[in-house]
């Protein structure tokens, strides 16, 4: 504790130095001057409204600058949702109709019968412009990994099976215009 009771006592003793009034006297004259020439050069007017109409030329290019960048991103992104294949797709359950009491059915007790099947992308990589083996043009590459799943239902006994399994599916597009 003593040395913070030291230091506080050194740190009161520095106190900054007064300004000296020939220091104000020349501050005060300096801005009348700059007041005085700017007031009587005509000049400097001009060049302030130079610097003004430059700045609002600055802004209005900056504006339509972003605006063409806009206008090409959204571009972009249409482009990209026309090309865009079906994410997820489905295969209807088969109809099953009632068989009536007393006949008999033609579908054994140990048969299972297809449900539906379904396939989910769930990654979509585009891994940019490749050159095919023996191609002039440059082809877009994208990855696929999707995970396909196909149910089978036995109508007798009630019984499903699901078969559930990955895989990958590379699709080569052609690059028009480059």
């Amino acid at each position: 504790m003593n040395d913070f009771s030291e230091l506080e006592r050194e740190l009161r003793k520095l106190r900054p130095a007064q300004p000296s009034p020939f220091l104000s006297e020349r501050v005060g004259e300096a801005l009348e001057d700059s007041r005085r020439s700017a007031a009587a050069d005509p000049t400097s007017s001009w060049w302030r409204f130079k610097e003004a109409t430059r700045n609002w030329w600055s802004l209005g290019f900056g504006l339509a600058a972003a605006a063409i960048l806009i206008l090409f991103a959204a571009v972009t992104m249409e482009r990209r949702h026309e090309h865009q294949q079906t994410v997820a797709q489905s295969s209807p359950a088969p109809e099953t109709q009632p068989v009536p009491l007393g006949t008999e059915r033609s579908i054994s007790p140990s048969r299972f019968v297809p449900a539906g099947g379904s396939n989910v992308v769930y990654n979509t990589r585009d891994e940019g412009l490749h050159f095919a083996d023996g191609s002039e043009r440059p082809v877009r590459r994208v990855r696929y990994n999707t995970r396909q799943t196909w149910r089978w239902h036995n109508p007798e006994t009630g019984a499903s099976l699901r078969v559930s399994y990955p895989s990958e599916e590379i699709v080569l597009i052609p690059v028009s215009g480059q």
